[in-house]
């Protein structure tokens, strides 16, 4: 029995190699079509079979046993009916060769094997290989039919192959089987993985690229290929800047990656000006990180360029057009008034006066600064002059009046002014006015702009995190990531506790620095590189960690929690003398009955929220599963 046990062990060795060296070949052969890469798993497992019956036990004269039904199945049931015919004729064709008394029974079983995996393959959908329950049942039929299939043979011979292979025939079928699916189920989970990086990395916009420790490109994308004069991405493997550009170029770029190489700090956003030839000019941002393996060793580092040369062009305009703006408000006198040294206007023009309706009639020579300034106050004429305003005030606006300004007014009729006053020497003062309105409107337009291109930015500029933008753009990623993978997707906001009290007390320069400190702790909370911590909003952080269960969440919010106490930042508004911080946390799962992102956020906040509510300084966490809210706090 043990020989039986040995051979049918070495057949199954056999049978993983063949199928070993058919995955790895298509890997390497992806451009076949799905048509071929069917027929090419056939042939593969018809090898297969052939070995099998090659490596058989010989039962007796003529009758043998091995394999073959698993690959058959294996075949139809991972491969669909291309796969398992091609299996299945060159099976058939190998045991009519073989010859001998067990002839027409092997014929049948590989008919019946085949046609009840086709039927397998057929309810499971298709694509049997990605439910590990189908791929269980696959074996468990293999296991079934090699048993079933001894009926075939004569009573007696039935008996004795039942009691003297029944049981090894069965488990080895049955392992070929699940061996086959499960190692197929990985091996298309690894190259779906590879593919999506490839294409993230080769379709990107922007100039993407890849080099090993020797400065070679070991990828590119098409924009990098094309840039440098090639129509593909693999044209530029194995080329370095020596190859595409001059030497000077080639040297000034391999100087930089081997400081980077050397030190191991990154090069961040470096902007550049470039004149290549055959080329027009363009403004460039390049960073550039060192890549490190598993085990921490330098491999090469990882390059990004971004053409910035719209944006540079957009930042020049902007600035022009404020230096136009300033210019015009400048050499602009719509309204003139002469004041004397004691307050009284001894000159205006109609202007002056057309530009403040309201308070018109007091704006005439001889009417004193006082004066015009309770006029414009009982009439409401200007936003920054309530109608309340008292005695004390109104002198004290007086005599700003003999102070070089320049002011911006907001009137109740919408419009706004430019008012500037100038002292001479022998002390009269010039006011000059002019309506600034469709100035004022422009350059609201301009900042409008200006912020639509700050929120292009990914990086907070206070803390060095990622923004809300890009916190946005990753949380959707994620989310829809976690829903389709089933893996856990847990999210942390953190809250910096009284931190109101904090800037009303030391200031707004500590609060930023404060908020700096707290940046840096959850930076290295978020440690791997599929994490992402992001400044939320104000005082409040969120870190993203995908593929996290809730256990581990919690644990990362705890030790969060303590090393911003650790910081020891003194904080004399809170009750714990110290700055703290509160951390919801929830976790998205397989189970959750959420549908969309922002019921994620909803629920950390929520769990943030508990956390406010348990005495802060504590980790909130709001479980999904089942719609049933649950809450847990952890204090030091």
């Amino acid at each position: 029995m043990s020989s039986v046990w040995q051979v049918l062990v070495g057949n199954l060795a056999a049978v993983a190699l063949i199928v070993s060296m058919w995955t790895h070949a298509s890997y390497r052969l992806y451009r076949l079509s799905a048509f071929k890469q069917s027929a090419g798993l056939g042939l593969a497992l018809g090898f297969a079979a052939m070995s099998s019956m090659l490596l058989a036990v010989e039962f007796d004269q003529g009758i043998i046993f091995d394999l073959r039904l698993a690959i058959i199945e294996s075949a139809a049931v991972f491969g669909g009916p291309l796969a398992a015919l091609v299996a299945a004729v060159m099976a058939a064709s190998f045991r009519i060769y073989l010859g001998g008394a067990g002839v027409v029974p092997g014929l049948v079983s590989i008919g019946i094997v085949m046609i009840l995996g086709l039927g397998l393959w057929f309810i499971a959908g298709k694509r049997p290989v990605e439910h590990a329950v189908t791929i269980f049942s696959a074996a468990a039929l293999a296991g079934c039919l090699s048993v079933a299939v001894l009926s075939l043979l004569s009573q007696e011979a039935f008996d004795r192959a039942l009691k003297e292979v029944g049981l090894p025939i069965a488990i080895l079928n049955f392992a070929a089987t699940a061996s086959i699916g499960f190692y197929l189920a990985y091996f298309r989970r690894f190259t779906l993985e590879r593919d999506i990086l490839y294409a993230a990395l080769t379709q990107a916009p922007d100039y993407h690229y890849v080099k090993d420790l020797q400065h070679r490109f070991v990828a590119t994308n098409l924009r990098v290929a094309r840039h440098n004069g090639r129509t593909r991405s693999s044209e530029m493997i194995g080329l370095t800047d020596y190859d595409l550009t001059s030497k000077e170029r080639a040297d000034e770029l391999t100087a930089i990656e081997e400081e980077i190489l050397a030190t191991g700090k990154p090069l961040e956003r470096f902007e550049e000006f470039l004149v290549e030839e055959g080329k027009e000019p363009r403004w460039y941002s390049t960073s550039k990180v060192p890549l490190r393996n598993r085990q921490g060793n330098l491999v090469g580092l990882s390059g990004v360029t971004v053409d910035i040369t719209e944006k540079k062009n957009l930042e020049q305009e902007l600035r022009a057009s404020r230096n136009v703006m300033a210019q015009a408000m400048a050499e602009m006198s719509d309204g003139l008034a002469m004041f004397d040294p004691d307050g009284r206007i001894v000159f205006c023009n109609e202007q002056y006066q057309a530009l403040f309706p309201r308070s018109a009639y007091a704006r005439c020579k001889g009417a004193h600064i006082t004066d015009i300034i309770r006029a414009s106050v009982r009439n409401g004429e200007r936003k920054d002059l309530p109608i309340d305003l008292a005695e004390d005030a109104i002198q004290e606006a007086g005599r700003q009046l003999f102070v070089n300004k320049d002011e911006i007014l907001a009137l109740a009729d919408g419009r706004w002014l430019s008012l500037r006053t100038r002292v001479t020497e022998d002390q009269r003062v010039l006011a000059l006015v002019s309506d600034i309105t469709a100035l004022k409107e422009s350059e609201q337009s301009l900042r409008e702009l200006a912020e639509q291109m700050k929120g292009l930015a990914e990086t907070d500029s206070l803390t060095g995190l990622a923004n809300r933008r890009s916190f946005d753009n990753a949380l959707s990623r994620e989310f829809n990531h976690a829903l389709s993978s089933g893996r856990p997707l847990s999210l942390l906001l953190v809250d910096v506790d009284r931190f109101k009290r904090f800037n009303d007390t030391y200031g707004h320069m500590a609060g930023d620095e404060c908020l700096r400190k707290v940046a840096g702790c959850i930076s290295k909370a978020a440690r791997r590189s599929s994490d992402l911590a992001a400044r939320f909003g104000g005082e409040e952080f969120a870190i993203l960690l995908p593929d996290t269960r809730a256990d581990k969440a919690i644990a990362i919010a705890d030790r969060l929690r303590q090393s911003i106490r650790d910081l020891a930042i003194q904080h004399e508004g809170s009750e714990f003398g110290s700055v703290t911080v509160s951390i919801g946390a929830t976790v998205l799962s397989s189970q959750s009955l959420i549908s969309n992102a922002a019921e994620l956020v909803a629920r950390a906040d929520l769990a943030l929220y508990q956390a406010k509510g348990a005495g802060r300084d504590c980790v909130g966490f709001q479980r999904l599963e089942d719609d049933r809210e649950r809450k847990s706090a952890s204090r030091s």
